[in-house]
């Protein structure tokens, strides 16, 4: 869909992020297996997620994915539950969260072919994540 973005964001520690790396695969983070997708944010989004769900947490780093990749990922889900739900509408879907918006959520594991770009996130002294103003969408 053409008013899609198509690069999304994930943020994540870097010793996540790190062995993931190691391992081959992320599967994402404890809250994203608990959950069963990969949470990612808009650009519109990230700043109010880091915000909300970062603040404090040292070492993030902003993770880049290419979202057309993503939404030509054949069938591999995260759990057998999620297995159907992503079978019938694809695998990076758009879904109704915060307030309504709608943020997109992975129901696979992320390959590492369709990251774009790592940026090291600093903490602000309020201790909320610096997100660049200037990301692509």
């Amino acid at each position: 869909m053409s008013d899609r973005p198509r690069i999304i964001y994930k943020l994540v520690t870097r010793g996540e992020w790190e062995a993931a790396r190691a391992g081959g695969i992320f599967a994402g983070s404890e809250v994203d297996r608990r959950d069963g997708f990969i949470h990612f944010s808009t650009a519109a989004q990230v700043a109010e997620t880091a915000r909300r769900y970062f603040a404090g947490v040292p070492s993030l780093l902003l993770v880049a994915v290419d979202a057309d990749m993503l939404a030509a990922l054949p069938s591999l889900a995260l759990d057998a539950a999620s297995a159907s739900n992503a079978a019938e509408t694809g695998q990076l879907r758009f879904e109704a969260s915060r307030g309504g918006e709608l943020f997109p959520h992975l129901y696979a594991p992320l390959p590492f072919a369709a990251v774009i770009s790592e940026t090291d996130i600093p903490l602000g002294p309020d201790g909320v994540p610096l997100i660049p103003e200037d990301l692509a969408s």
